[in-house]
Parts: structure tokens; sequence; C-alpha cells
């Protein structure tokens, strides 16, 4: 990727992120919230990575997006109203984004003085070759070829070594979609006010 084109998509997915929290209206937040994983997916594109690049905007800029826009419907939220700020929060403010930037120096600095080595991604899957009396697979002939089959990969890494993983996540959803529409009905079981008109 140009470098140009980097800072560009890296420009758009801060900017998503930093709007995210700034605006007041939900909606609003939803739809920053959208930019910045478009940004991310160019990103991702950008490292070769196509198929999360793809899913990153199929899963998350589309159906995640349309089930946030329809919690946000169905509780009807409004505009947050401002709130005076209190000492505690902006302590908290002030000092998780300096240990983040100290973090990330840190990092930074460890890594300046090693050589870039260029990610050898065929390498870092050897682990995935066919044993001995092994049925040969589409991994199998794709490593054979120094390709990398990344959907394979993905697929069999997240349903193998972290399945369990990805079955709680898919709990969790569930268990907050359900909320979602209980607190719903809860609200709209309320009984209306009486007419003041005469």
């Amino acid at each position: 990727m140009p470098s140009i084109a980097f800072y560009i998509f890296s420009l758009i997915a801060v900017t998503g992120a930093v709007a995210l929290v700034a605006f007041r209206n939900p909606v609003s937040s939803a739809m920053a919230m959208t930019g910045s994983f478009i940004g991310l997916a160019a990103l991702f594109v950008g490292l070769n990575a196509y198929f999360v690049g793809i899913i990153q905007i199929l899963v998350y800029a589309g159906a995640i997006m349309v089930l946030f826009l329809f919690i946000i419907m169905l509780l009807d939220l409004k505009s947050e109203e401002r709130s005076k700020p209190q000492p505690l929060m902006l302590a908290a403010c002030l000092v998780i984004p300096i240990l983040f930037l100290v973090q990330l120096t840190g990092v930074l600095q460890s890594t300046k003085d090693e050589p870039h080595k260029p990610l050898n991604l065929v390498a870092s899957a050897k682990h995935f070759e066919r044993a001995e009396g092994e049925q040969e697979t589409i991994i199998h002939q794709n490593l054979a070829k120094e390709e990398l089959p990344d959907v394979h990969l993905i697929g069999l890494t997240l349903f193998t070594r972290y399945n369990f993983p990805l079955q709680v996540v898919g709990v969790l959803l569930l268990v907050a979609t359900i909320g979602v529409v209980s607190l719903s009905k809860r609200g709209s079981d309320r009984p209306a006010k009486p007419s003041t008109d005469s």
C-alpha cells in the first residue's frame, strides 16, 4: 500500500472513532463508527488480508451496524444532555490516553532498531502441513504451491482452536439481543398518560 493511501485510510479510521465518542446523537455515532470500520477494512486490504477486509465490511459495517441501528430505534434513544464533568471522570480522561501513549512509545522504541523483515505467511502456516498418513486437503495443496489459503486457514483455526470463544461470543450476542427486545417491550407496556385535552 502506498504511504499516502495508508495515511488517508488511517485518518478516516481515527476520525470515525473520535466522532463516535464526540457525537451526542446515537445515530450519528453509529454512522461515524461505520466510517471507522471502512477505514480499517481498507488498511486490511493494504496488508494483503483481503478476506479480513471484506469480512470487516460485510459483518461489521453491514450486519453489526444494522443490528446497532435496530437497537437504537427499539430503545428510542435521544441525544444525550451535557452533564457537569466530574473530577474523577476528567482524571480518567487524562490518565488513560497518557498511559496509552507511554505504551505505544515503548513498543515503537523496542522495534526501532530491529531490521524490518517481510511477513512470510506461508512459513507461519507450516504447522498446518500434512502429517504422514493424513489426507491431503485444499490447505495442503495451496501450501505446496506456496500460496496462503487464508479463508481455509481462518476457518480451520476459528472452528478448532478458538471454537469455545466463538460459541461464547455467539451466546453473548444472543443474550444482548434478547435483552434489547425485553427492554423495548418493557418501555412500550407502560400505561399511557391520560390526555389533558378537554
